[in-house]
């Protein structure tokens, strides 16, 4: 194992219990090392997604076993490389990477991830861009290529004022899928046409399935990506023409979803999923390789996320706090550095 001066100790973050932020602790707790086919990183920033607030919740895709160390997205340097992680562990050594991890998370000064999962930064993005490069950007890559390889010109957006929102609007236009906007109140309309986005829709309008329906038919709009779930899903199939499509890649609205059966038994309309990690694991090395650099490009102009706050590592309760009170407006960051 090649490392530079790494202390025994470090502060790190843990969920004693899935009970959301009143389930975190701020601890001190040893530095872990990396195993075979892994690097360790010292963290430089981390993000708060939704995928992170369902999961100190207990409400993702998986669980694993408290105390854990929460946070699946971040950046930071590697600073030492295990055994057995070949040429690219050696390429590594010393990098700027942003990283993701299943294992203990990013919410710590140090973590380990497996080799495949630390992706060096080009120089041009800077630390805190990198530690939101990898979820809300690839998505907003992956979904405009959905859409795209389907033939539609025009789709729905739901939570359209978020990072992975506006990410979809800008990446949209240089792909020439236009993205309509849905989002819930007043101000978020305003938002989100100040910074271009031709049609949007507020779901709390009196009216709302009306104009989704008209705007679904003049446009021949057939695809939906839903970030909320719940009743949603269910008002855009009854909007759409036959054959339309809900692709859901989140549950913001902590619900399940609600489909009427005769939407899909006789208007051939359909809800399916979307999920990062299987899409990425469909591509051979090289194509990911490929999207990961294209995606590096766009990190400075469509993909670019805007930063609304940074807390320091003994802040995060309160930075999970803020986050769910508001998730439009810029990301939340914590800085273990701060």
């Amino acid at each position: 194992m090649t490392q530079t001066t790494i202390p025994e100790q470090m502060t790190a973050v843990i969920l004693e219990s899935y009970n959301g932020a009143e389930g975190l602790r701020v601890v001190q707790r040893p530095v872990p090392r990396p195993g075979p086919k892994e690097v360790l990183v010292k963290v430089a920033a981390a993000s708060i997604n939704p995928s992170d607030l369902m999961f100190i919740l207990g409400q993702y895709g998986f669980k694993k076993p408290t105390p854990t160390v929460p946070g699946f997205e971040g950046s930071g340097t590697v600073v030492a490389v295990g055994e057995s992680t070949g040429l690219m562990g050696r390429y590594l050594a010393g990098k700027r990477v942003a990283c993701v991890t299943q294992q203990d998370g990013l919410w710590a000064e140090y973590t380990t991830t497996t080799v495949n999962y630390a992706l060096p930064l080009d120089n041009a993005v800077s630390m805190e861009q990198g530690a939101m490069s990898v979820v809300n950007p690839l998505t907003a890559v992956a979904l405009i290529d959905l859409a795209k390889k389907a033939g539609h010109k025009t789709v729905i957006n739901t939570a359209a004022a978020s990072a992975l929102g506006l990410m979809l609007h800008r990446l949209g236009q240089q792909e020439r899928v236009e993205v309509v906007g849905i989002v819930r109140r007043p101000e978020q309309v305003v938002y989100l046409q100040q910074r271009g986005v031709a049609h949007v829709l507020n779901s709390s309008d009196p009216d709302f399935s009306q104009q989704l329906r008209d705007l679904c038919h003049q446009h021949n709009i057939r695809l939906a990506f839903d970030a909320v779930a719940g009743d949603l899903p269910q008002q855009l199939l009854a909007a759409m023409p036959t054959h339309g499509r809900v692709t859901v890649y989140g549950g913001l609205s902590q619900q399940p979803v609600q489909v009427n059966p005769a939407a899909l038994i006789f208007e051939d309309k359909s809800v399916d999923g979307f999920w990062l990690p299987p899409w990425l694991g469909q591509n051979n090395l090289l194509q990911n390789f490929l999207i990961w650099r294209r995606t590096q490009k766009l990190m400075l102009s469509a993909l670019k996320t805007d930063i609304r706050q940074r807390y320091s590592l003994a802040e995060t309760p309160q930075a999970v706090r803020d986050y769910e009170s508001q998730m439009t407006g810029g990301k939340v960051l914590i800085v273990p550095g701060q």
